[in-house]
């Protein structure tokens, strides 16, 4: 599949026997990625059948425990199992310190690289750039510096109709030119016309990610009509106030998020442990955005 999202953990600080705390695998255009790493989260990809080694790239949202804590059992697992490809790690300042640290007085280390990306607590950065997705992070409002993320697939190139290209004879070395939209003038002085031996190819997916926050419009131009945003949503209305002192989120004001950036698709998650099902939040979330969908652990998304 070409771009796909597992949730890995749909829960906040303190695990439950439903959720573990927060994690999530990408796969996007053949591009693996992680998003956050709680306690756990090696478990949860041994349960869901995620494949260790293909990791290319993981990001970190912000250094409170239930984002991080599974990272430095996930590293040591990958090593041990003889893991040589490096590995980008993305993460605020005092992350590669941490997992230097554990190594220091565990006398260990890696059978691989690491390449620690530090991210500036108050900028907008284009943190990984391919020829096949693109990787930003933009800020958050919470008690410490904390991103959020857009992954976006680059477009791809239109589709062959191959039946039209055989009629036509139609010379291999014109199919480059021709899916890129190019016509192409021959010797004779006929054109082959792009629109006549080509599909469009499908829009480019873009999957944004709001980890831990306060409720904050300022973050809508981030991902304004993004196919699926996933946000926050630790408490109901009822504990509004409960949300504002650890500037977290309610589901209807992630809710409210999706409405003002016209995305089409919210995912909601990270629902305290004081709860026992997100059913009360994704009521609340869909009466002000229908289109809003519950986060469970193993929930596979594709956009």
């Amino acid at each position: 599949m070409s771009f796909s999202v597992r949730i890995l953990g749909s829960g906040s600080a303190v695990p439950t026997a439903r959720r573990n705390p927060t994690s999530q695998y990408i796969q996007c255009s053949s591009r693996h990625i992680l998003i956050d790493c709680g306690e756990g989260t090696q478990l949860q990809m041994r349960k869901f059948g995620v494949k260790f080694q293909k990791l290319d790239i993981i990001l970190i949202s912000h250094l409170h425990g239930d984002h991080y804590f599974g990272l430095m059992g996930l590293l040591s697992t990958m090593h041990l199992l003889g893991r040589l490809k490096e590995l980008l790690i993305f993460g605020p300042k005092g992350l590669k310190e941490i997992v230097d640290l554990q190594l220091k007085h565990g006398n260990g280390g890696f059978g691989y690289d690491i390449v620690f990306k530090e991210m500036d607590s108050n900028t907008h950065d284009m943190l990984f750039e391919d020829n096949k997705i693109a990787i930003r992070s933009f800020p958050l409002k919470h008690k410490i510096s904390t991103h959020g993320f857009t992954i976006t697939e680059k477009q791809k190139e239109a589709k062959l109709i191959k039946a039209q290209i055989e009629q036509d004879n139609v010379l291999v070395e014109h199919y480059h030119l021709l899916k890129k939209g190019i016509d192409v003038q021959l010797e004779d002085g006929n054109v082959l016309r792009s629109e006549d031996y080509t599909e469009p190819a499908p829009n480019a997916k873009v999957y944004a990610f709001c980890s831990d926050t306060a409720y904050f419009p300022e973050v809508v131009n981030e991902f304004l009509g993004a196919d699926i945003l996933y946000h926050e949503a630790t408490f109901t209305d009822k504990y509004v106030d409960r949300a504002k002192a650890t500037m977290h989120s309610t589901a209807s004001e992630a809710a409210n998020i999706a409405v003002r950036s016209a995305v089409k698709k919210l995912l909601i998650g990270h629902i305290s442990a004081r709860f026992d099902t997100g059913e009360t939040h994704l009521l609340e979330a869909r009466r002000v955005f229908t289109e809003t969908y519950l986060a469970e652990d193993g929930d596979e998304i594709r956009l």
